[in-house]
C-alpha cells in the first residue's frame, strides 16, 4: 500500500475518532498494526487538526466565554473549565513524571473498547433517571478533569466517553450539555499535551519528517474531525450514545476473539 494511503487513512481515523466516544488513541494503535507505526510527532500533528477542527466549531461558544467574564454565570463555568483542566495538567505532569507510557499491545485495547462499551450502557441507563439537568457542578468539573488522566492512562478508554459520563452521572443529566463541557475542556488539555510532546521532540533532535505527508494528514484529520463533530453534536440532541457502546463491544470482543494465542 503507498505511503500517502496510509498517511490519509490514519489522518481519517484520527478525525473521526478523536471526539467520539470510541477512543482515537485506540483505533489508531490498532490502525498501526497493520498500517504501520508512524512517529510520535505525526501522531501529535494530526490530533491538532481534530483539535482544530473543534476550536473552530465552538468558536463562537470560546468568544462568548472570553468577553462575557463580567458576568457571573459565564464566569463560574469558565472557572470550572480552569479546574477541570488544571487537575488534568497537573495529575499528567506527574504521571509523566513517573515515567508512564501507553501500552502498544492490542490486548489493553480491546478489553478497554469492551468495558467501555458496557460501562456507557450502563452509565446512560442510570443517567435517564435522573431529572434534566444542564448545570455543570463544581463536582462535575473535577472528576471531569480526573477522567481526562483516566482516559489517559487506558487506551481504549476514550478521554470523550469517560469525561461526558462522568459529567452525565455527576449531575450533568443533559446529553448536549454534558457533551459541550467535556469537549471544551478537551480543547485546552490537548493542545497542551501536544504542545509538550511537540517540545520533546524537538529537545530529542531534529524531526525528520515527510512534510508533506504531515501536512496532508494535518488537513484530512481536520476536516474529517469537523465534519464528524458537526454531525455528533446533532445526533445526540434525539439519540443515545448507545449506537457507540455496541461498536466498542463488537470491536473489543473481535479483537479478543481474533488476537493470536501465545
Amino acid at each position: 500500500m503507498p505511503d500517502l494511503i496510509r498517511v490519509i487513512l490514519l489522518g481519517l481515523i484520527e478525525g473521526i475518532t478523536e471526539f467520539l466516544p470510541i477512543s482515537s488513541t485506540g483505533h489508531l494503535l490498532i490502525a498501526e498494526h497493520w498500517l504501520g507505526a508512524r512517529s510520535d510527532t505525526f501522531n501529535v500533528v494530526i490530533q491538532a487538526g481534530a483539535i482544530l477542527a473543534v476550536t473552530v466549531l465552538y468558536r463562537q461558544r470560546l468568544w462568548q466565554l472570553a468577553t462575557g467574564l463580567g458576568r457571573r454565570e459565564t464566569r463560574d463555568y469558565a472557572l470550572k473549565l480552569g479546574v477541570a483542566f488544571l487537575i488534568t495538567a497537573v495529575l499528567g505532569f506527574v504521571v509523566t513524571k513517573l515515567g508512564f507510557k501507553l501500552p502498544t499491545m492490542i490486548a489493553p485495547v480491546a478489553w478497554a473498547l469492551l468495558i467501555g462499551g458496557v460501562w456507557m450502557i450502563a452509565a446512560e441507563y442510570f443517567a435517564a433517571k435522573r431529572a434534566d439537568n444542564a448545570r455543570v457542578t463544581w463536582t462535575v468539573a473535577i472528576l471531569v478533569g480526573l477522567a481526562q488522566i483516566i482516559a489517559a492512562i487506558f487506551p481504549g478508554t476514550s478521554r470523550s466517553a469517560a469525561t461526558i459520563f462522568v459529567a452525565m452521572l455527576a449531575g450533568t443529566s443533559n446529553r448536549p450539555a454534558a457533551t459541550e463541557f467535556a469537549f471544551l475542556v478537551g480543547i485546552p488539555t490537548m493542545f497542551a499535551a501536544g504542545g509538550y510532546e511537540l517540545l520533546k521532540q524537538v529537545k530529542a533532535g531534529p524531526i525528520h519528517e515527510d512534510w508533506i505527508a504531515l501536512v496532508l494528514a494535518f488537513v484530512v484529520s481536520m476536516l474529517t474531525a469537523f465534519l464528524a463533530v458537526k454531525w455528533l453534536l446533532g445526533y445526540i440532541r434525539s439519540h443515545r450514545f448507545t449506537a457507540f457502546a455496541i461498536y466498542r463491544i463488537v470491536l473489543g470482543a473481535a479483537l479478543l476473539l481474533l488476537m493470536p494465542r501465545a
